[in-house]
């Protein structure tokens, strides 16, 4: 099957697989229930393990903000040539989830964090493939088909000299999250993320990084 025809055919979800998320960061957005994506990649490219296969290649965690613990996952993702019998070069996702989330009453472990990290980095692996493609182009949403999805969609914002390479966005964030030499965070005010985020539509991502980067030289934190 040509590659385009296994993307779309993998690309759109069926109804009984969808539901949309009602609270947290993501409502309003679309979930997909995993075991579906096992299945089409199953009715793709055969058995897991045969025709196709995955693999957790890491797991580390990160402080989060406000005191909670993140968990993430690197997972690699082969499928089988059904002609040459070779696999694939590995499709690398990555996901995350939290280990330690902070409520109004406290903070509370989440014992299914790696878990849910690693179904996290499988979804990434399985986009580039165009597994559930429509749901996160916009497309569909399980009950309508949208042509036009940037219709819907807000303007990127415009920052000044272009927007931001994956070296400098990695580059800025290293940056807020300086620590001090006693582990305690350089920059404490939150707002530092809106001022950079101001910045940056006046200025050029360098500029931006050489003004972090003389803020933590000089030991004064904004």
């Amino acid at each position: 099957m040509e590659a385009i025809k296994i993307y779309k055919k993998l690309s759109q979800p069926p109804k009984t697989a969808l539901r949309e998320i009602k609270a947290g960061d993501l409502k309003g957005k679309t979930d997909i229930n995993p075991q579906w994506r096992y299945e089409a990649m199953t009715e793709t490219f055969g058995l897991v393990g045969v025709g196709w296969k995955y693999e957790v290649q890491k797991l580390w965690t990160e402080p989060g903000a406000n005191g909670e613990t993140l968990a993430f996952a690197q997972v690699a993702v082969f499928v089988r040539d059904p002609e040459t019998k070779e696999w694939s070069d590995a499709i690398v996702g990555i996901g995350g989830s939290k280990l330690i989330n902070r409520f109004s009453q406290g903070p509370k472990s989440n014992d299914e964090g790696y878990k849910m990290a690693v179904t996290d980095a499988f979804s990434t692996s399985l986009k580039m493939i165009g597994v559930a493609a429509d749901i996160y182009a916009g497309k569909w949403d399980g009950s309508k088909y949208n042509e036009t999805p940037e219709q819907t969609q807000a303007p990127a914002p415009q920052f000044a000299g272009g927007p931001d390479t994956p070296e400098q966005k990695t580059r800025i964030n290293e940056l807020l999250r300086t620590r001090k030499e006693d582990g305690t965070k350089f920059f404490t005010d939150e707002g530092i993320y809106h001022r950079v985020g101001e910045m940056r539509k006046e200025k050029t991502a360098e500029q931006v990084i050489g003004f972090l980067e003389a803020l933590i030289k000089s030991g004064e934190s904004a």
